[in-house]
């Protein structure tokens, strides 16, 4: 009997050999670690680009993606004969494609943003620095997602001032403050705030 055993022991081990090599495993206990994660998030091909046509500006845009801010490329048509020279029309027209609802290839990706329409931009008022601007909302009244959107889209574009900060300020007599984009920021906008000083 003992030998038997043995010799079955022996084949148990032979056949599992066998089945090794041949790149059969046996699972007792089965697992599932979800779906693989989508390499096509928070990427555009080509075909999904928004297109441009000669009359129109080149821009970019940070829309939210994964809690963190991407750009996207758009472009935006703007009423003036020299559109890099005029700031205050450049901002709206920025703050009007971060408000537009993101295309069906931009919602596939993973992108949305959470900018509202509706919100003027002005120029400076009397006694603000000629690089102020101004929202017909106060920006301290905006989300966290939107006020990022904003402050880093605006930050990388003419709108800025020449040392990649935005002053910006609500109606009125608001304090004005100015606003940075940090690496930080772009990566945690719900939770990292844009560093800001008022600007006096």
């Amino acid at each position: 009997m003992r030998g038997r055993a043995l010799r079955a022991g022996v084949l148990v081990g032979a056949l599992a050999t066998v089945l090794a090599g041949c790149g059969i495993r046996s699972t007792e206990v089965p697992t599932d670690f979800g779906p693989a994660p989508s390499r096509s998030a928070c990427l555009l091909s080509g075909d999904g680009l928004t297109s441009k046509s000669s009359s129109a500006v080149p821009v970019q845009v940070y829309l939210v993606c994964g809690a963190q801010l991407v750009t996207v490329d758009r472009s935006v048509r703007i009423a003036t004969d020299k559109p890099t020279t005029d700031r205050v029309r450049i901002a709206q027209a920025l703050l009007d494609q971060l408000a537009t609802s993101p295309s069906e290839a931009e919602e596939q990706a993973g992108f949305s943003t959470d900018v509202r329409g509706g919100t003027v931009v002005s120029g400076p008022r009397a006694g603000d620095p000629d690089d102020a601007l101004r929202f017909s909302t106060r920006p301290e009244d905006l989300s966290s997602f939107a006020l990022a959107q904003i402050v880093c889209t605006y930050a990388s574009s003419a709108a800025a001032d020449g040392d990649r900060s935005v002053v910006l300020g609500g109606p009125g007599d608001d304090p004005l403050e100015r606003y940075e984009c940090t690496p930080e920021v772009r990566a945690r906008p719900g939770t990292e705030a844009p560093p800001s000083e008022t600007v006096k």
